[in-house]
């Protein structure tokens, strides 16, 4: 598929998923649609509580949380305050989306509730335990565990009682209080702080792990600009992208990012869309062509047709994407849901049990039986399951790290061991994500640094990306360049000078057809390059073709050795999704060893084909490193 082409499919998928509240199903009739922002969201099932609790109210007629975006989207027939009261009175803090957040720091402390409180438990658990070492007053040991109880378990227990108030649900901040208030009736203090102080600690970790995540994707709407210079009314001025209204001209200056997506009126130049469709090599654009909000311009002054609105972008386009496909949860997410929902109930119930049939049925000590059913209730507390998983994940998370790999979270973890097919992005993941140069072929006499030489003389003067890379070879190699005069810039097609007073040009085909300098008898050999996935600069003079100079993302060293070792570990198919030309992910394809490729690949279409991925192979994972692979690894 073409490139433009590739651009107008992606306009015509994308634009049905514009914006978070689109993906939301069309609004019962006299109700309205909104988008709440959740700040104290700290577990899937707290997410899960908040929704059912929500979904209740009369008035409310539709209701889904996103956890991992940390966003509820609503259908509703009352007003937003009494929605946003209930969120409060549950522990949490909401606002409508586009209202205004504060604009203050938060500090480490306010940004999880959970830390302060983790931490003085923990302080208090120690010096219970070091006082209890060394022998001092009884009272001195009970109190200090006492208060770590009461302020690790404060915000749990507020939690738990505001769901059974608010829903009448239990969940397991209840059980944990429970349990810890059990643990204290009968004499167990140490326990009772330890099941706190781990349960606190849960939360925190928690808590830190989606706080990640969800800083990661809103700091992709730091990618485009969040002002442009707009001509109105023949005046220029700079204006947020807020106040940009489609139909606005706004002109980009050389070196500058893209503020809004649009189409060019005016002026013609190279821009990196790496970010976007993960190509690698900088791409010629002139009128009547689409730019993206959050792309670079490189060397030329670009006059813009503002096509679409800021929130309707690209790259909010592309967060957008992310977020639907988080709600997506794996089956192992699904299951805690459920076992959270039913544990808790069923754990109380069968303490009940425990404390009044063998009395009633069998005669037994009322006393004992009731010491028993706290005792159950203390080690029925899944402060096992609770702490093990976020340990396990800060383990695994924090081994990940040091060797460079970032973990989403414990559900991807518990997938990974499933896994049967692994995508790769090409263009950063597989490569260098930089263009190099691989061959240089001369004619005519010339060796292949004169050629070198000649062509980063003329690419000196110019601002292309490409010319970049050609000039720090020569330097690389210590080649002196010659002097030029005359130096012309050919927009898109390359550049012309003199040296030595005779006419040298650098370009690409398109010039030397349009000059006339004969190709021929190199035909086969420019085929044989391109069909490599290599870009290619050619020198000439004024009558016949000097040399070919040839470019290309070169493989990591070791891509080869990844592959191997991941189909030695089982991993059945590799395939690279990249939104490079085919030529270029072919080669690649072939290089690395791969299975399969798909090319031409803007971020809808990875979604699309990781999802066709699933339905055939059920377990499958994504290996990416730019904004455009972000909605398919999501």
């Amino acid at each position: 598929m073409g490139y433009e082409a590739r651009e107008e499919a992606f306009e015509g998928r994308a634009g049905s998923q514009a914006s978070f509240a689109g993906a939301f199903p069309p609004a019962f009739p006299n109700s309205k649609s909104s988008v709440i922002r959740l700040e104290g969201l700290d577990c899937a099932d707290c997410a899960a509580k908040l929704e059912r609790t929500i979904l209740a109210m009369s008035g409310v007629k539709d209701a889904r949380v996103n956890f991992a975006a940390a966003k509820m989207k609503i259908s509703h027939q009352i007003p937003l305050s009494e929605i946003l009261k209930v969120i409060e009175k549950m522990g949490y803090r909401g606002r409508e989306e586009g209202a205004p957040a504060a604009e203050e720091k938060i500090s480490l402390w306010k940004s999880n509730k959970y830390y302060l409180s983790t931490l003085l438990s923990g302080l208090l658990l120690l010096i219970a335990v070091s006082l209890q070492i060394l022998q001092m007053p009884e009272s001195w040991v009970h109190a200090s565990y006492l208060l770590a109880i009461v302020l690790g378990g404060y915000l749990p227990a507020r939690a738990g009682l505001a769901l059974l108030l608010t829903s009448w649900e239990a969940d397991m901040n209840l059980l944990m209080i429970l349990a810890a208030s059990g643990a204290v009736a009968i004499g167990q203090l140490a326990e009772a702080a330890v099941v706190v102080f781990l349960f606190s600690l849960g939360n925190a970790l928690q808590g830190y792990s989606m706080d990640k995540t969800r800083n990661s994707v809103r700091a992709l709407m730091d990618l485009a600009p969040p002002e442009a210079l707009v001509r109105r009314n023949g005046l220029e001025q700079v204006m947020p992208v807020e106040s940009i209204v489609v139909g606005d001209i706004f002109i980009v200056r050389p070196g500058e990012k893209i503020a809004m997506d649009g189409v060019i009126l005016k002026g013609s130049s190279a821009l990196n869309e790496a970010s976007i469709t993960g190509e690698s090599i900088p791409v010629d654009k002139g009128p009547g062509e689409r730019v993206y909000a959050g792309t670079m311009n490189s060397w030329g002054a670009l006059e813009v047709e503002v096509e679409r609105l800021a929130e309707d972008n690209t790259i909010n386009r592309i967060i957008a994407m992310i977020e639907e496909a988080e709600e997506q949860r794996a089956p192992s997410q699904q299951f805690v849901d459920r076992f959270a929902r039913y544990y808790t109930p069923a754990v109380i119930l069968a303490a009940i049990l425990v404390a009044l049939l063998p009395p009633l049925l069998f005669g037994q000590p009322g006393e004992k039986w009731f010491y028993e059913a706290l005792a159950m209730l203390l080690v029925a507390c899944p402060c096992a399951l609770i702490i093990s998983t976020p340990v396990a994940i800060v383990s695994a998370i924090g081994t990940a790290a040091r060797n460079g790999v970032l973990v989403k979270g414990g559900v991807h973890l518990e997938e990974m061991g499933r896994i049967k097919v692994l995508a790769f992005d090409k263009t950063g993941t597989l490569t260098r994500g930089k263009p190099r140069i691989t061959d240089i072929i001369s004619s005519r006499g010339l060796d292949k640094n004169e050629v070198l030489r000649r062509a980063a003389s003329l690419e000196a003067r110019s601002e292309h990306p490409l010319a970049e890379t050609v000039v720090e070879q020569a330097r690389k190699l210590g080649l002196e360049l010659a002097e030029v005069s005359n130096f012309r810039a050919m927009s898109g097609r390359g550049a012309a000078a003199e040296i030595g007073g005779k006419s040298c040009y650098v370009g690409n085909q398109r010039l030397f057809s349009e000059v006339g300098i004969a190709i021929q008898g190199q035909e086969e050999l420019i085929a044989e390059l391109e069909g490599a996935g290599k870009t290619l600069i050619l020198l000439g003079d004024e009558k016949e073709l000097l040399g070919i100079i040839a470019l290309a993302d070169e493989l990591r060293e070791n891509s080869r050795e990844a592959i191997r070792q991941l189909k030695k570990k089982g991993i059945k198919k590799s395939i690279i999704l990249s939104g490079d030309n085919e030529r270029a992910a072919r080669a690649m394809a072939l290089s690395a060893n791969v299975d399969e490729y798909q090319a031409g690949l803007l971020p809808e279409d990875k979604v699309q084909a990781v999802r066709a991925l699933l339905e055939k192979y059920e377990k499958v994972a994504m290996v990416g490193d730019g904004v455009n692979d972000a909605p398919a690894l999501a």
